[in-house]
């Protein structure tokens, strides 16, 4: 019995350069998505796939409908912002994906990628947890942008140990400030220097993006599949994507376009939902770097005006990804996860109201704070 999977990522640039992370735009995460399926289904699923697709005609773009079809402001309060015009598409795209079919993502800071591989040779110990360590330094960074820091990422990776110096010293000097709010940043930022006293620089970063594939070998070997195929959407010719499935040990994998395989597509509807998504609750949640006053950052009493349509499409999401695939490794994540734990806690706190009365019933004022909890358990 084969399997055959099909594999996309988002449209977001894979690298970090002053121009991306400055921009009003910028989102941290790389997120990819695979979805497959046992072969004996395929012909019914691509036929669903297909008759959707046609359905949806005037939104495809040079013959193929894509995920750019989907607008990030129309999901700025998650899908309490989808209009009555536009609902019927994402209940007709979500009823797609039954139990028949496989789905799993992945979710990774880019700037995680970057500081593993300063941290390469380094491993927790009893003396210093190098993975708190690593958090703390990609948080920093996301919530503060540094511009030479930024800088040296992607000019030039040798300086950026000695950047990351000067900047954690200039942060904890601002922040004495204030230390009602930043004393426990300080400590930890203390600690930080201290760790980069003895790290060496790096020459050259690496932007083949293992941890998806990786991911995906371990939910293979959980659902003990023997026998499957990957196909990859090509993008460019660097063949970097594909290189990076092989290093990892899948054999079975090649590249394909979108165009010629309906599972491609497949993966870059799902992914392009869920980043989407997720880059909406970020946006919502993030603390202003500019804002030192002490304060809870909660989510907007507006994502929580829902009719009982915009209801059930978090519960259709919820049953695709936590119901029928609840293997372990169907989500996959890197040490910085904040955003993916949020996305997976919206899912299920929207999903435990039996319907839109009973969230109004329980007053909406007080959803932020009751979900802010929700999030912290």
């Amino acid at each position: 019995m084969k399997y055959c999977f099909f594999y996309d990522e988002t449209e977001h640039n894979r690298k970090i350069n002053y121009n991306t992370i400055t921009a009003n735009n910028y989102y941290d995460n790389f997120t990819t998505a695979i979805v497959g399926w046992n072969e004996e289904n395929e012909v019914k699923i691509c036929k669903r796939y297909h008759d959707f697709e046609t359905k949806y005609e005037e939104r495809k773009v040079n013959g193929e409908l894509k995920s750019t079809t989907m607008k990030q402001k129309s999901l700025q309060y998650g899908f309490a912002s989808i209009n009555k015009h536009t609902i019927e598409f994402y209940e007709d795209l979500l009823s797609i994906y039954s139990n028949e079919i496989i789905v799993y993502f992945s979710v990774f800071s880019k700037i995680e990628y970057v500081i593993n591989q300063l941290f390469m040779d380094y491993h927790n110990s009893w003396l210093v947890d190098v993975d708190l360590m690593k958090y703390s330094i990609i948080k920093a960074l996301i919530v503060y942008r540094p511009v030479k820091v930024i800088q040296a990422i992607y000019n030039n990776p040798y300086d950026f140990v000695k950047e990351l110096h000067i900047f954690f010293e200039q942060r904890i000097e601002k922040n004495k400030m204030n230390v009602t709010l930043k004393e426990r940043e300080n400590n930890v930022f203390e600690q930080i220097i201290l760790l980069l006293d003895d790290v060496q620089p790096i020459s050259s970063l690496d932007w083949r993006y293992f941890a998806p594939f990786d991911g995906f070998n371990k939910l293979c070997n959980e659902m003990n599949l023997k026998e499957f195929s990957l196909v990859i959407d090509k993008e460019g010719n660097t063949g970097n994507t594909l290189n990076a499935a092989r290093d990892i040990g899948i054999k079975d994998v090649k590249e394909g376009n979108s165009a010629d395989y309906i599972g491609i597509r497949m993966a870059d509807m799902f992914v392009g939902l869920i980043s989407r998504l997720m880059k909406s609750l970020h946006i919502a949640l993030i603390n202003d770097s500019a804002n030192e006053k002490v304060q809870k950052t909660l989510l907007g009493t507006e994502w929580f005006v829902l009719n009982n349509r915009q209801l059930n499409l978090y519960k259709k999401l919820y049953k695709i990804i936590c119901i029928d695939n609840k293997h372990w490794y169907s989500t996959y994540a890197g040490i910085y996860s904040d955003d993916l734990v949020s996305f997976i806690a919206l899912l299920q706190y929207m999903s435990h109201f039996e319907n839109a009365d009973k969230i109004r019933n329980d007053n909406y004022d007080m959803q932020p704070e009751n979900f802010n909890l929700f999030v912290c358990e």
